[in-house]
């Protein structure tokens, strides 16, 4: 059987390179294109040597460790310990990431594993296992995107926890409470008094609202119309606020005055005094983990309640 050495050392090396391209997207590192390239010929130098009596020492784990420490030390330098470490895990993360994808969807797809290797020996001799570079060459680029993909959103996700906090408002009886995402973006305030203005999706409340304050709430409303028809307790509390926002095509909303607005944050609670409340009846958050978009003002207005 004819082995073309030549094409699985390029596989080799395309995989290492895309090893490595992945690693620097994980941590977020600027690498040039001829580094990669240069560590990638590195990692693939073993493929070489597994033909030369040097074979049983290239496939020995130390001298494994020590061309990931070369290819490593290539493409990132060395600056200080901690990072050179942080770089090489995040290679060995990168490294049995895509090789448990890669594996895993082998044996998934593998309905009888003695006739399809010797089917796929059969018709692709010479090449090597088919599972080490034909299979390989077709699922690495669709691994490394799910990868990728998948490691960006539970990097979004992780930022979107670390500003969600526990809202509770207190607005004519009602005790209503959300999770609230704390969002630069909302620098939506009152013309007149310049109170910070919050919004809040009532789907999961609606049951608690009066049937004028569900109509105000619907996105093609007439507030002008519909704030004649709120009761007295209601109305006195509510203001108008220009805005384009939510979908609206007039450019008003109706905001709402609460009595207290209760920001839980870690391990204290805060009260906000000046802070208004626009309902809506549109879903802000499309996977339900937040109900509340909470205007970085009331946050830096809320005070620590104290025991009196």
């Amino acid at each position: 059987m004819t082995i073309y050495l030549d094409v699985i050392w390029f596989l080799n090396f395309l995989v290492d390179c895309l090893l490595l391209w992945i690693t620097a997207i994980f941590l977020k590192r600027y690498v040039k294109a001829w580094k990669i390239l240069l560590g990638g010929l590195l990692g693939s130098s073993l493929i070489l040597l597994a033909v030369t009596p040097l074979a049983a020492a290239a496939s020995h784990p130390i001298v494994k460790m020590g061309v990931s420490l070369c290819m490593v030390l290539t493409v990132f330098g060395f600056k200080r310990l901690k990072s050179f470490l942080s770089c090489l895990l995040t290679f060995y993360f990168s490294t049995f990431l895509m090789g448990g994808i890669l594996m895993g969807t082998h044996y998934f797809l593998t309905y009888d594993l003695k006739l399809r290797t010797a089917v796929s020996l059969e018709s692709i001799r010479g090449f090597g296992d088919p599972v080490s570079w034909l299979f390989v060459a077709a699922a690495f680029p669709i691994a490394w995107h799910f990868s990728r993909k998948r490691v960006e959103d539970l990097t979004i996700s992780s930022i979107e926890y670390d500003v969600l906090i526990d809202v509770t408002i207190e607005i004519n009886g009602l005790n209503i409470q959300l999770k609230g995402l704390i969002d630069s973006g909302n620098q939506l305030y009152d013309p007149i008094s310049k109170t910070p203005v919050m919004i809040a999706s009532i789907s999961s409340f609606k049951e608690q609202l009066p049937h004028e304050i569900l109509l105000l709430s619907a996105k093609n409303n007439n507030p002008i119309e519909l704030a004649d028809k709120l009761p007295e307790m209601w109305s006195e509390k509510m203001r108008l606020i220009p805005a384009k926002t939510l979908g609206a095509n007039n450019g008003l909303h109706c905001a709402f005055k609460p009595e207290a607005i209760y920001l839980q944050m870690e391990d204290e609670r805060k009260s906000v005094q000046k802070a208004m409340i626009i309902f809506t009846d549109q879903e802000l958050s499309s996977d339900g983990r937040f109900q509340c978009i909470v205007h970085p003002a009331v946050v830096e207005l809320a005070v620590v309640q104290t025991a009196s």
